[in-house]
């Protein structure tokens, strides 16, 4: 409390321009030359979005493909002893995706009929709560952030920085967030994209959509064209 009210102070006078994915402070831009690929799934904390894609999970310890989680303490609660298991495997690296999954945000924007956070206490609680939470279960705080839907402004992108967090975006949108879409449209999506950068985003919390499917064919289809695999922890921080 007494942390939130010193961030509260200082920013308290601070007023937002930029509403976005890709706005300046956003995830440091994670660039490399190198033919790599991060592959980032979030498990977000809504009605209707608790479930766990244990096909999708159980693919990539299959195929030893190193991910990164992104995961909201509400999912965390609704699926605990998972959760555990998930932040026991060296294969995967957990992330902070929020505590209520709302965008993070200054003034109360809302962003896909979700509702961001109302002001700067509330930001400040859906970054630091979170990471507070993860670092209780497993031992380790999260370095990166990613605000529900990505959406965020530049308030909380230097609120984030005095946290000591990175907020992270991505390069390519897979789209499997759209209610059953076409596996081939997220192959697609994924496949056609690469060259914007190295981090993909996708979900591993809707096993009755097409992630899964899509994943069988997109992860032979980048080793053939030459890809390997890492998590966002392994990728060093640099400023385009």
């Amino acid at each position: 409390m007494i942390f939130k009210e010193k961030i509260y102070k200082e920013f308290k006078h601070s007023h937002s321009v930029y509403w976005g994915e890709f706005i300046k402070g956003v995830n440091e831009d994670l660039y490399t030359k190198q033919k790599i690929i991060a592959f980032t799934f979030d498990a977000c904390g809504r009605e209707k979005s608790y479930a766990y894609d244990s096909q999708l999970i159980n693919f990539l310890r299959k195929q030893k493909i190193p991910s990164t989680l992104f995961i909201t303490g509400q999912w965390i609660d609704e699926n605990y002893e998972t959760f555990l298991e998930l932040s026991k495997d060296p294969l995967f690296e957990i992330e902070n995706h929020g505590f209520y999954h709302r965008p993070c945000c200054s003034n109360g924007k809302s962003i896909y009929g979700i509702q961001g956070t109302k002001n700067i206490s509330e930001a400040v609680d859906e970054i630091e709560a979170n990471a507070q939470k993860i670092e209780r279960i497993t031992g380790k705080k999260p370095r990166f952030y990613r605000s529900a839907t990505a959406y965020t402004d530049e308030i909380c992108t230097k609120i984030a920085k005095k946290i000591g967090v990175t907020i992270v975006s991505y390069h390519v949108l897979a789209g499997d967030a759209i209610p059953f879409a076409p596996k081939s449209a997220i192959i697609k999506n994924v496949i056609h994209n690469l060259k914007s950068g190295p981090i993909i985003i996708m979900h591993f919390n809707h096993p009755k959509w097409n992630t899964y499917e899509a994943m069988q064919e997109i992860v032979p289809e980048l080793k053939r064209q030459g890809y390997s695999f890492i998590k966002l922890e392994n990728i060093s921080p640099k400023k385009k």
